[in-house]
């Protein structure tokens, strides 16, 4: 004969080694208090940083040492970018939160215990219980589709990252090359500034004298005026450039980089666009980003199809009524599809699933077109700057005869300080279209991947994401 009674005890003992089980598997809590003070990279932290190359989204960042103790070159300035950027920090922190929702999404429901308890008030009857055990059926049904959504999700923040890795890389490049240009410039500059400086103060002490007009002097101030502001609009343009980088790099913001070396931006050939460009929905990391969000809405589009069936929870029940009749048994509890059914979700998902199809196309389409902008623009810089640097033997040729002129007093100081303007600004001309046109380059590759990644840990994780 069954006896409930040393089963309850048995139970019991059970419970007890369980829920110290339970409880010591669990998480727990530890308070992490915000930091009050600066932790941007200092001088002296950056001297001690250290990054391996091989953690770079690009190969020909994977292939550079970085070592800053004798400055940083184009590509040390994009591997520090990567390393320590702030705002891809907060990107990788995305990444842990999707890896962490797919853990959650891949666990199976727990079962719920249900206990009730009954205490009669007639004398000589029995006190009654009602002990339930169930499980979420529909929750296992749908963990399949749920799971696989929320892997694609993983991929897509995974690939999300890379492209936004790719863009702090070009970032850095076209920032370096500023602030390399700007230190080409900044001299050319000043010296423009002074020579108009020179031609006005002289002038003006002609005009004193009664040797000027009133209108010559005038036209002198107001061209040393813009030779003025120009010059001091550089360096509050080169003031924010270093502040640019500096936030990019995440360094404190008295940090001064010593930059060497140059990139003068080599372009690719129209055979070696025209691949990467025909790749582009294979290569880059943002389409892809899109094409694994899209099959993370497939997998919830599913999930919704399958939860318009009705949900169903399976259990097992032991009671006792007043009269001390014990029974056991099974509990089924499901919900009647005749209003609901789930039709808003399915609705919603569907549409989801249709803007994500557009999202997908527009951004390809417009990618095509920004390359094709871009090549334009480039061939049209380059003519522009071989014209310009063909021109600029004879200004500069025509600028030393003028100084040997001046210097035997053969030349006026108006036509001097002319024959030298002109030279300088034609030089000015050419480094401005040099440095438009490497960061015109820069923003090319960035678009067509020209130097990226083979089969990555994303892709292949994207790949194993259709698979299953």
């Amino acid at each position: 004969m069954f006896d409930f009674h040393a089963a309850r005890r048995a139970t019991r003992l059970a419970l007890v080694p369980a829920s110290l089980l339970m409880v010591a598997g669990c998480t727990w809590y530890h308070r992490e208090p915000l930091s009050p003070r600066d932790t941007s990279t200092s001088t002296e932290a950056l001297d001690r940083i250290r990054i391996d190359p091989s953690a770079m989204p690009l190969p020909a960042l994977a292939a550079h040492r970085f070592d800053p103790s004798d400055g940083l070159d184009i590509d040390e300035v994009a591997m520090l970018a990567v390393a320590n950027d702030p705002d891809l920090k907060l990107a990788r922190d995305d990444l842990g939160i999707a890896r962490a929702q797919a853990f959650s999404a891949g666990l199976l429901p727990d079962p719920q215990v249900n206990v009730s308890s009954d205490y009669p008030g007639a004398t000589g009857a029995t006190r009654a219980f009602n002990y339930g055990l169930s499980m979420d059926v529909m929750a296992i049904v749908t963990r399949g589709a749920n799971s696989k959504s929320a892997n694609a999700t993983v991929v897509k923040t995974d690939l999300g990252l890379l492209w936004q890795e790719w863009q702090v890389v070009a970032r850095a490049r076209q920032l370096f090359l500023k602030t390399r240009f700007q230190d080409e410039t900044l001299p050319l500059l000043q010296r423009l500034r002074d020579l108009s400086r020179t031609r006005y103060e002289r002038m003006a002490e002609a005009r004193r004298e009664g040797n000027l007009t009133d209108d010559t002097l005038t036209a002198a101030l107001t061209a040393y005026t813009d030779a003025r502001r120009q010059y001091t609009d550089a360096l509050r343009a080169a003031e924010q450039t270093r502040h640019d980088m500096n936030a990019l790099l995440g360094l404190a913001p008295d940090v001064r980089l010593r930059l060497t070396g140059r990139d003068d931006g080599a372009s690719a050939d129209d055979a070696t666009i025209d691949a990467a460009l025909a790749a582009l929905p294979r290569r880059r990391p943002d389409l892809l980003a899109l094409e694994a969000g899209y099959e993370a809405q497939e997998q919830k589009y599913r999930a919704a199809i399958l939860s318009q069936f009705p949900s169903l929870s399976v259990g097992f029940v032991r009671a006792r009524d007043t009269s001390n009749i014990y029974t056991s048994g099974f509990q089924v509890n499901l919900s009647l599809p005749i209003f609901n059914r789930n039709r808003g979700n399915v609705a919603i998902e569907q549409a989801t699933r249709q803007r994500l199809r557009d999202e997908y196309q527009n951004r390809l389409n417009q990618a095509y077109a920004e390359v094709a902008r871009l090549r334009a623009d480039d061939a049209i810089l380059a003519r522009q700057l071989a014209q310009t640097e063909a021109a600029l033997p004879e200004a500069e040729v025509a600028a030393r005869d003028a100084a040997h002129a001046y210097a035997d007093h053969n030349l006026v100081l108006g036509a001097y300080t002319d024959a030298q303007s002109a030279a300088l600004t034609k030089r000015l001309d050419v480094a401005t279209l040099r440095e438009s046109l490497a960061e015109q380059r820069v923003g090319l590759q960035a678009l067509l991947g020209s130097a990226i990644p083979d089969a990555s840990s994303s892709d292949s994780s994207f790949a194993q994401a259709h698979a299953n």
